[in-house]
């Protein structure tokens, strides 16, 4: 996989899109992200603190996109701190846990968040993690699915540890975002790039289903 920091050529690229990352502690949000962005996986749990981003530079229907990732912590002592980055963020990916159900039913608290402070069309995405640790499975994909249709967004399970759905995912909500920005009349093109035109479907995908 190919990722680049393009510090000093922001204009290397014909849109930008700002996704979040929010779910409870511990449902894997940083490992999606170190997954997505770096190819790597750490066994060992990562809190994160407040919140941090990575930048992840990819290809839509022949278009340079610069996806600006924001992993948020998922402790209340942290609450004011991410809902602040909710503004501004163009698609949002809503993680839990397949092992932990009290995760999976936290998602209707963190969409009600997206819609007290989140923009009104920001597009949405929900993410079943770990669905490795079948042994410890508490929420079967049928729950997964039917919260999603609730919802009318798309869903994955994912595994960060074995890289399963993990790219998918994220290019999902990133076409599902530049196609709403071009449809908007190329919204989002950035200074020095190009406007993009309507057409072409998602990029192709590296992995099957998984569970």
């Amino acid at each position: 996989k190919k990722v680049s920091n393009m510090a000093g050529r922001d204009n290397a690229f014909d849109m930008q899109i700002k996704l979040l990352m929010i779910g409870d502690s511990g449902v894997g949000k940083t490992c999606l992200l170190l997954r997505y962005a770096n190819d790597s996986f750490s066994p060992t749990f990562i809190t994160t603190i407040g919140i941090d981003f990575k930048i992840k530079n990819i290809q839509l229907d022949g278009k340079r996109i610069k996806l600006q990732i924001w992993d948020t912590a998922g402790q209340e002592r942290f609450r004011t701190i991410t809902t602040s980055y909710f503004r501004g963020a163009q698609g949002i990916l809503l993680v839990y846990d397949v092992t932990d159900r009290n995760s999976f039913i936290s998602i209707r608290n963190w969409v009600a968040q997206i819609q007290m402070h989140a923009d009104v069309n920001v597009n949405k995405i929900l993410i079943g993690n770990k669905c490795d640790c079948q042994d410890q499975r508490a929420i079967s994909y049928e729950e997964g699915e039917a919260l999603a249709k609730e919802y009318n967004i798309h869903f994955y399970e994912t595994s960060a540890k074995q890289d399963l759905n993990v790219e998918k995912s994220f290019i999902t909500i990133a076409t599902d975002v530049k196609n709403r920005l071009i449809a908007d009349g190329g919204a989002g093109a950035v200074p020095g790039g190009h406007k993009l035109a309507p057409g072409g479907g998602a990029a192709a995908q590296k992995k099957g289903g998984c569970c």
